[in-house]
């Protein structure tokens, strides 16, 4: 949650002067290039038929669509409003969770999640998140491709390495990002500066690829709906980094909204969350 909550600022520091198309596919084709290393290096077994057709599906969520769309959006949606609607993804990869994933969380999960996202919405609704316009849609449409990529990859991670779940699923995505990335650099040119570049850094190497790691297994081995909710601290996290980084002040309000979703999230990770979908066994 941590690596993941400097990607809002990061982004859109990079948008300033990378084109966002490539920001979007570049980041992901150079975690690919990391993701064959390991895979390599690890002597990965190749997954199975079905199992790409699931890597397929994490691949457009949280390889391609996320990061497109989320990019598009913060062209001209401040960082802090992106952040905000981000805070949508917990609930949605919940609700992935009960209808994909099989889990049946109790009504005090529900409740406390539900406390967690009013009080993220509460808190946007004083800070300027208000309309819904163009970015705002693909924002949302963002949320719900990662929702997706994050449930399957959930599952996926119950029967291989989580690690390996993420790399395969960059690895599979690369041949179809490579041309569109290099024409899109040809086109608009690689001049930024080293803010710029160190940010598209830290959404290739800590976003797209070792946040997914640490966030796989632990979807694996606690729960896909359990863990989304650590994101609700996301937005205030983010909203964190945007003071340090960009200058803007911490007032009261946002301290208390950070203790209060952080409460909600240690709420949700005490209640108890049923399984009810048999996840096959690892060939």
């Amino acid at each position: 949650m941590l690596m993941f909550s400097g990607t809002v600022v990061a982004t859109r520091f990079a948008v300033r002067e990378l084109d966002a198309t490539f920001i979007a596919l570049g980041r992901a084709l150079v975690a690919a290039v990391l993701a064959a290393c390991v895979l390599a290096a690890w002597r990965a077994p190749w997954p199975t038929g079905e199992q790409w057709r699931r890597i397929a599906l994490v691949s457009a969520g949280v390889v391609v669509g996320f990061p497109w769309l989320i990019t598009l959006a913060l062209r001209t949606m401040p960082a802090a409003h992106g952040a905000v609607i981000v805070g949508l993804l917990p609930m949605a990869t919940s609700v992935l969770a009960v209808i994909r994933g099989g889990e049946r969380p109790s009504p005090a999960f529900w409740v406390a999640s539900a406390a967690g996202l009013i009080g993220i919405l509460v808190f946007a609704s004083t800070r300027g998140a208000h309309g819904l316009g163009q970015a705002d849609l693909l924002a949302l449409a963002a949320v719900v491709l990662a929702g997706i990529g994050y449930c399957e990859g959930g599952l996926l991670a119950r029967e291989m390495p989580a690690a390996h779940v993420i790399c395969w699923a960059l690895v599979l995505a690369a041949p179809l990002l490579a041309l569109p990335t290099a024409w899109t650099l040809v086109r608009t040119g690689a001049h930024a500066g080293a803010v710029a570049w160190l940010c598209f850094g830290y959404v290739s190497v800590l976003s797209m690829f070792l946040g997914f790691f640490a966030f796989y297994r632990g979807m694996a081995e606690a729960g896909i709906a359990r863990v989304s909710q650590i994101q609700l601290a996301q937005p205030v996290c983010s909203l964190v980094w945007s003071g340090l980084l960009l200058g803007e002040r911490i007032d009261a309000a946002t301290a208390l909204t950070a203790l209060f979703v952080v409460g909600c999230v240690l709420i949700t990770s005490k209640t108890r969350v049923r399984v009810t979908y048999a996840v096959p066994e690892a060939p």
